[in-house]
């Protein structure tokens, strides 16, 4: 028989194979040999911690004054301790000797008793012998052993074993009267006489005392003397505690506010009131105390904070009343606050003194002139036609409130009128205001705008063609006093531009071209020798774009004629061409072959309506740069200038005289007029 040696551990993760040779001798016999093999396999054991099953178990030293249901210990199995399964109704762990007042939960944790341990001088020591089973069968058991040691716990005792306390009458309910404190850990603290307290409560964790209702002696006369017998014990052993005596007197106290003198204050101030000026002095007196002190305190909404503050009994500016911002605007200009009177006793009685302040409009800034006003009217601007408006500006409230007048007064030599008054159409002259700059327009009498020029005489450009303008501009409605205005004077240049009265002439008004288009290079043209009807008026120049067609037709026609060389029909769909004032220059696009272009110039001087234009016909031959070939071999290759190929289309019209037309109607009529009557009588018939 072989067996394990006593004290030996397997461990299948060490050592898988054993390998033991017998030998065997028989008495009279030879000695006979052989070997045992002994595998080792890993097997489903449970083991416990090595200290917890020894023959003493493991040994766990806490305080005795430890909580209740504190975790002291916990068992935990040594290596496999995932196949244990605990449920509700299965024992996992349980322990062997229920003759202790530690409990074993299960999950193994071994807790403090319900009601903690009974501290004393003595060491206390409890035994578990714990028994631990897995889902297989396999168990493990141990011991642990708890050993209490005397609470180092200070005692519970209060500083003083009584006080007294007086809070006046009037207190709040929740107001704090008082605060006990006793020495110790975990303390609580509590009320045990009188049994059901109706005036305070205290705090069983800070000890403040609080009045539970508002201390009024007229319907708690008791509240006038009360004493509470307060109780301090240690949370985790009430039999430690102590108690002491608490008297609270209830003094009573005057309900009279202070008075003041104005109750009410109501003023109006200029906006450019200086800091720190003193708008009222209140008169206040205490009812209850001829000397007690008064605290005077400003609170002021939103739109005024920080605009007042109190200086004792006086109401002081703290801050610029701006009349023109769009706080004031918001709020109508009319600043509210309230001035608070307390009176030093306890409870605090105050008074309120209600303020309306207005903020009377003062007129500080001038009208600013705009910079280098220029306009530009025609000569033949009709009568009320409006030449341009002024832009000026004002800081004062309201912006921009502003009338104009031209300095010097109407007359025959200024042919421009400006109104002063509200902005509406009175008589025959436009009334204007000031507004933002916009352009010379064509408007004419009706509704006007604000700071418009308009023409109420005649223009020359031969006799004048500028005149210079002073305009008065004065704010209106800036100042409280409407005598207190201020202006300033702008000056206006209106400029006369000459009106063509009739058509610019060109020389010649058909040309025709030859250029050679030279390879990345812009050339000009022509220049157009065009004139108005007078000298000094500008003359503008387009090519008329979509009429591409039209002006090949009419370039064939005149080459019918036989006086242009017949062209083909591009125009300038390819922008080959573009012009620069009068001058026409030749954009490279490209050109690889002779083309023929025919352009329409369209020439007009000043903006008059309807526009008095002249139309120049350009036919333009580009024939490419002769270019060669960068050589490759010796030999060299020249671009050869071809014959462009010319198709002429031949349209044949009908075009009869006047009076061929006139006769033809007139028979026609009367044809009608016969087959008319011949059916009539048809039918009578």
């Amino acid at each position: 028989q072989i067996t394990l040696r006593a004290g030996a551990a397997l461990d299948a993760h060490w050592v898988n194979q054993y390998v033991l040779t017998l030998r065997v001798a028989c008495h009279g016999e030879d000695e006979a040999e052989g070997q045992l093999f002994i595998r080792v396999t890993a097997a489903q054991a449970l083991h416990c911690a090595a200290r917890f099953a020894s023959t003493e178990g493991d040994v766990v030293q806490v305080p005795a004054d430890v909580a209740p249901r504190t975790p002291l210990y916990t068992v935990v199995p040594f290596q496999l301790a995932r196949e244990l399964t605990v449920s509700p109704g299965c024992s996992g762990f349980y322990l062997k000797n229920n003759d202790t007042p530690l409990v074993l939960t299960e999950w193994g944790t071994v807790l403090a008793p319900d009601s903690g341990f009974d501290p004393g001088d003595s060491t206390q020591v409890f035994r578990l012998e714990i028994v631990v089973m897995d889902r297989h069968g396999h168990n493990c058991s141990g011991a642990v052993t708890v050993e209490l040691l005397p609470s180092r716990r200070p005692q519970v005792n209060f500083t003083e074993p009584w006080r007294a306390v007086t809070v006046p009458e009037g207190m709040g309910p929740l107001k704090v009267v008082t605060r006990v404190h006793a020495s110790g850990d975990k303390v609580r603290y509590v009320i045990l006489a009188p049994a059901a307290p109706v005036l305070f409560t205290v705090d069983e964790v800070t000890g403040e005392i609080r009045s539970a209702h508002r201390l009024d002696l007229e319907r708690f006369p008791q509240a006038a003397h009360t004493q509470l017998l307060v109780q301090a014990y240690d949370m985790l052993n009430p039999m430690d505690h102590a108690t002491m005596t608490l008297n609270i007197t209830v003094q009573r106290m005057s309900q009279q506010a202070p008075r003041c003198a104005p109750a009410l204050y109501v003023s109006q101030v200029p906006e450019t009131v200086p800091t720190g000026r003193t708008l009222v002095v209140l008169r206040c007196t205490d009812p209850a105390s001829a000397n007690g002190s008064l605290h005077y305190a400003v609170e002021s909404a939103p739109a005024s904070r920080s605009l007042f503050r109190m200086e004792g009994p006086q109401l002081q500016v703290n801050a610029t009343l701006d009349y023109d911002s769009e706080a004031a605007v918001a709020v109508g200009f009319q600043l509210t606050a309230t001035i608070v009177v307390t009176a030093g006793s306890q409870p605090p009685r105050s008074t309120r003194v209600p303020v309306l302040v207005t903020v009377t409009p003062v007129n500080e800034y001038a009208p600013v002139c705009p910079d280098g006003t220029a306009f530009t009217v025609l000569e033949t601007a009709a009568f009320g036609t409006a030449v341009g408006r002024v832009a000026g500006t004002d800081r004062d409230y309201p912006p921009n409130s502003i009338e104009y007048s031209l300095e010097g007064g109407p007359g025959s030599a200024r042919p421009f009128s400006i109104d002063a008054d509200t902005g509406e159409c009175l008589g025959p002259l436009p009334v204007a205001r000031l507004g933002s700059a916009t352009p010379m327009g064509a408007q004419q009498l009706g509704t006007a705008l604000a700071g418009e020029i308009y023409v109420v005489g005649p223009l020359d450009y031969e006799r004048q063609k500028s005149y210079r303008l002073t305009v008065k501009m004065t704010d209106t409605h800036n100042d409280l006093d409407p005598a207190n205005r201020r202006s300033c004077l702008c000056a206006v240049a209106v400029h006369v531009q000459a009106a063509l009265s009739e058509v610019p002439v060109c020389t010649p008004e058909v040309q025709e071209l030859r250029i050679i288009a030279k390879p990345a290079t812009r050339q000009p043209v022509t220049r157009l020798a065009c004139q108005g009807s007078r000298n000094g008026a500008t003359l503008s120049y387009a090519i008329i774009r979509g009429e591409e067609q039209l002006s090949c037709c009419v370039a064939q026609a005149l080459a019918v004629a036989g006086a242009l060389s017949r062209p083909s029909c591009p125009g300038n769909e390819d922008r080959h061409f573009r012009l620069e004032g009068n001058t026409l220059f030749h954009v490279p696009n490209g050109l690889a072959e002779p083309r023929t272009f025919v352009l329409l110039v369209e020439v007009w001087g000043g903006p008059s309506v309807p526009r008095r234009s002249t139309t120049v016909m350009l036919v333009v031959h580009v024939i490419p740069w002769t270019t060669t070939v960068p050589p490759r071999t010796t030999a060299r290759r020249t671009t050869l200038w071809k014959e462009p190929l010319v198709i002429t289309r031949t349209e044949a019209t009908w075009n009869p005289p006047a009076w061929f037309v006139a006769v033809l109607t007139v028979s026609g009529a009367l044809l009608l007029a016969t087959l008319g009557c011949m059916a009539r009588t048809l039918l009578q018939r």
